[in-house]
């Protein structure tokens, strides 16, 4: 099953089961949040509760995606409860060069290689733990709270004073803390987890600057297990044509992390498990048209089509000046 939120013309907000090109409303619900809620207090599956809601009216998906009317498929009703962060360095990379990669980050001696290229020995070494094990913690970084999301379909605004607006496309996992303040899963979604690329290579200790950026997520919640192999399709359109276009392989099979260790090493914060509020962890990538060259421009659209996870994530381009200028904080 997949779902969507959505608002209606008049405002009120609604979930919704993907069926093909129609959306089925979820009666007596406005979020997915509250259905989770439900579905912890029930002890069921999020599944379980829509199917015993049941839906009424329809409405043509395409419609609602082309006004606008999509929203991120979980939110909080306070942004500030929503805490959006992702893990780096956790896919073994693409099929033409993941062979490559490997040979240099097993065969090296530690001490020759660079701090990325040693923590991607660490999670080849040791970020599959056996079941119920803790491993080797990945790189981790925050991105923001839940202003920072762009619904799909809308603009991502990136501050005037970035030098690179590149995409990464991702599976984002999506949690709730229950109200026994442990988290849980409620499924996966696309994820555009937008970076500037050119600030984090000026130096590495600039990747908590380059990654407040807005991001994006969605359109749709896929519930249920994950497969061990995901392929997906991330482009860039400039002016209605395609300028870059690359596949990527994500899921288990895919990652030096297993996805179990990456929630352990983030859910680990006892401050993280505050019951109410919303996770959404960007599981990493293996490509990213900035390493291929593409500079991107203001109005590009950003496309990332994972087909089991329903319609693709766009975003637009956009930048936005800065509120704050130099001198200008004032002393009360």
């Amino acid at each position: 099953m997949r779902l969507i939120q959505f608002s209606a013309p008049g405002g009120s907000r609604h979930v919704g089961i993907v069926d093909g090109d129609q959306i089925h409303q979820v009666r007596e619900v406005e979020s997915v949040r509250e259905v989770a809620l439900m579905a912890v207090a029930r002890g069921t599956k999020i599944e379980d509760e829509i199917l015993r809601l049941g839906s009424g009216q329809s409405h043509d998906y395409a419609t609602l995606l082309a006004t606008g009317k999509v929203l991120p498929p979980i939110d909080h009703p306070d942004a500030a409860h929503t805490i959006i962060a992702g893990t780096g360095l956790t896919h073994i990379g693409s099929a033409a060069s993941r062979s490559a990669m490997h040979d240099t980050a097993q065969n090296a001696a530690e001490t020759d290689m660079n701090d990325t290229m040693r923590m991607f020995k660490w999670g080849l070494d040791g970020g599959r733990p056996a079941e119920g094990r803790a491993g080797v913690q990945p790189e981790w970084f925050y991105k923001g709270d839940g202003s920072m999301v762009a619904s799909p379909g809308a603009d991502l605004l990136a501050p005037d004073f970035s030098i690179d607006v590149g995409e990464e496309p991702e599976i984002v996992g999506l949690y709730m803390i229950g109200k026994d303040n442990r988290p849980y899963r409620l499924g996966y979604a696309i994820g555009n987890e937008v970076t500037d690329h050119v600030m984090e290579k000026q130096n590495y200790l600039y990747l908590a600057h380059a990654k407040l950026r807005q991001c994006s997520f969605g359109p749709e919640l896929f519930l249920g297990d994950l497969p061990a192999s995901v392929e997906g399709r991330a482009r860039i359109l400039r002016a209605g044509e395609t300028i870059w276009e690359k596949p990527f392989p994500t899921g288990e099979e895919n990652m030096s992390h297993s996805i179990a260790n990456i929630e352990f090493h983030h859910f680990k914060y006892n401050h993280f498990l505050r019951a109410g509020d919303v996770h959404v962890i960007f599981m990493g990538t293996s490509v990213a048209s900035f390493a291929d060259g593409v500079k991107t421009q203001p109005g590009d659209v950003f496309e990332i089509d994972i087909p089991l996870f329903g319609r693709p994530l766009t975003n637009t381009v956009r930048l936005v000046e800065t509120r704050t200028s130099p001198g200008g904080i004032r002393q009360l």
